[in-house]
């Protein structure tokens, strides 16, 4: 286990474990991404995946947000899909489609099939956190994987699902495949975010983006066991622990109570959910991260400051409300047509509130 940075300092890492941070701590899911032209000229040379191995490159593009931006907090650059490709998926990711699986998972027998984590496979992830450990100075690094449930749904149904058909049919009319699925993808989630924790990631954060597909009753059937044991098998690194999907509301409950073996626990809140109904409905102790919807910053100036302060308002009543802290960020991740300039502007509004 690696010797994790003090970063007394850092308002995210305050925010996150219940202090009082000096400034409200910002920054941006898909931060590092096709709004920056830097990042573009980058991706220029290289497809996705490539750049996900490839550490040096990691290294940059994860410092891009950071340098530009002053946010608070950087997000290790890298895909859901990578630690299916260090477990021996075979994907691509295809332009305009997304995560394509070569051949999806829908019988015990694909299940079995399955091959364990290669932590070989993902050494070049590790080697890019320990570069940015030494190269991001006082910032805290967040490393991330995402959760079993959306990996189910990449490799049953292919490819990216409006309606995860083939994943509930499975989830409902086959339980036992359906739970041996999870327990292997569990593994691997486990593995992936081990990797970075022990290469000295300061935080992680684990994204269940499809799991607003599912009715509460189905999530803490089907999706809370597998979820819980990935928070539980990573407590002992003592690291704040972020759990965040779209469309969440009804689950926020629920998916506040897996964290609860960690150090610091954090709920990703999207835009259609006020923080406070959020704070009323995560476990105690908990810490709220969001929600300013992404499409907020390509409406003008103006709306983005009303909106923004908004934001950071609701985030004070969550807390007096009982929430540990507020993490300002988006509702989702950045989208590519974002005027950088809007980022950086928002970042030193929101420092200034």
């Amino acid at each position: 286990m690696s010797t994790r940075r003090d970063l007394p300092e850092s308002p995210y890492l305050a925010a996150v474990t219940g202090a009082k941070p000096n400034r409200i701590p910002v920054w941006f899911m898909r931060q590092a991404g096709r709004s920056l032209p830097e990042y573009r000229a980058l991706r220029a040379q290289t497809d996705m995946l490539a750049a996900c191995f490839d550490a040096e490159l990691v290294c940059e593009i994860t410092l891009q947000p950071v340098r530009r931006h002053d946010v608070d907090a950087a997000i290790l650059f890298s895909d859901i899909v990578v630690p299916l490709l260090g477990a021996g998926v075979d994907l691509d990711i295809v332009a305009g489609v997304g995560p394509v699986i070569a051949s999806p998972v829908r019988t015990a027998a694909d299940v079995d099939a399955m091959k364990p984590l290669d932590r070989q496979r993902i050494q070049p992830v590790s080697d890019a956190v320990t570069l940015l450990v030494a190269a991001l100075g006082d910032v805290p690094l967040i490393g991330f994987a995402g959760a079993p449930f959306t990996l189910a749904s990449y490799l049953i149904e292919g490819g990216p699902s409006r309606h995860h058909a083939r994943t509930k049919a499975m989830m409902l009319a086959e339980p036992d495949t359906w739970h041996a699925l999870m327990a292997k993808l569990t593994d691997i989630t486990v593995g992936f975010l081990r990797a970075q924790l022990e290469a000295g990631v300061d935080a992680v954060q684990v994204f269940d983006s499809w799991a607003g597909a599912l009715s509460l009753a189905d999530y803490r059937t089907y999706v809370q066991p597998h979820s819980a044991r990935v928070f539980g098998a990573l407590a002992e690194h003592g690291v704040p622990m972020t759990h965040f999907g779209v469309g969440t509301a009804e689950l926020l409950g629920a998916m506040s109570t897996v964290l609860k073996p960690a150090t610091a626990t954090v709920v990703g809140v999207d835009w259609r959910t006020s923080l406070t109904d959020a704070a009323a409905r995560v476990a105690p102790g908990t810490a709220l991260q969001g929600n300013l919807d992404p499409v907020v910053l390509m409406a003008g100036w103006p709306a983005v400051d009303r909106a923004a302060r908004a934001v950071v308002e609701d985030g004070r009543r969550a807390v007096d409300a009982g929430a540990t802290g507020h993490v300002f960020n988006l509702g989702h991740g950045v989208l590519p047509d974002t005027d950088p300039g809007v980022l950086t502007d928002l970042v030193s509004l929101v420092h200034s509130l």
